[in-house]
């Protein structure tokens, strides 16, 4: 099943985008500063999973879900998906937790 993998990683961040369109919590609150936050996060930690990568602690083994391409060595493209969506979900959960606390102080 190759590719499963980056489905369910598309597929979340697309059931993210839609919670952020519903409650304009992120990019619907302001793109700019979303899109950068979102891309400063992404790479951080590509350059932490390259460092990591470099030392041997970390490795892509094998597995039948991911495509095959790496963006660079033992790095597939699937894990700037997954950094992606840390980095959404990250931003999601700050945001609505500081709506929720102004409502709650209300």
């Amino acid at each position: 099943m190759s590719g499963l993998y980056l489905a369910a990683l598309l597929f979340s961040i697309l059931g993210l985008a839609l919670l952020d369109r519903k409650h304009g919590l992120v990019f619907f609150a302001n793109a700019k500063m979303a899109a950068l936050t979102t891309a400063i996060c992404v790479v951080f930690f590509s350059i932490w999973d390259a460092v990591g990568i470099f030392n041997g602690i970390f490795f892509k083994g094998q597995n039948e879900l991911l495509i095959g391409f790496e963006v660079f060595y033992e790095y597939p493209l699937e894990e700037a998906f997954f950094l992606t969506l840390l980095a959404y979900t990250g931003q999601m959960v700050m945001a609505g937790w500081a709506r929720y606390s102004k409502a709650g102080a209300k």
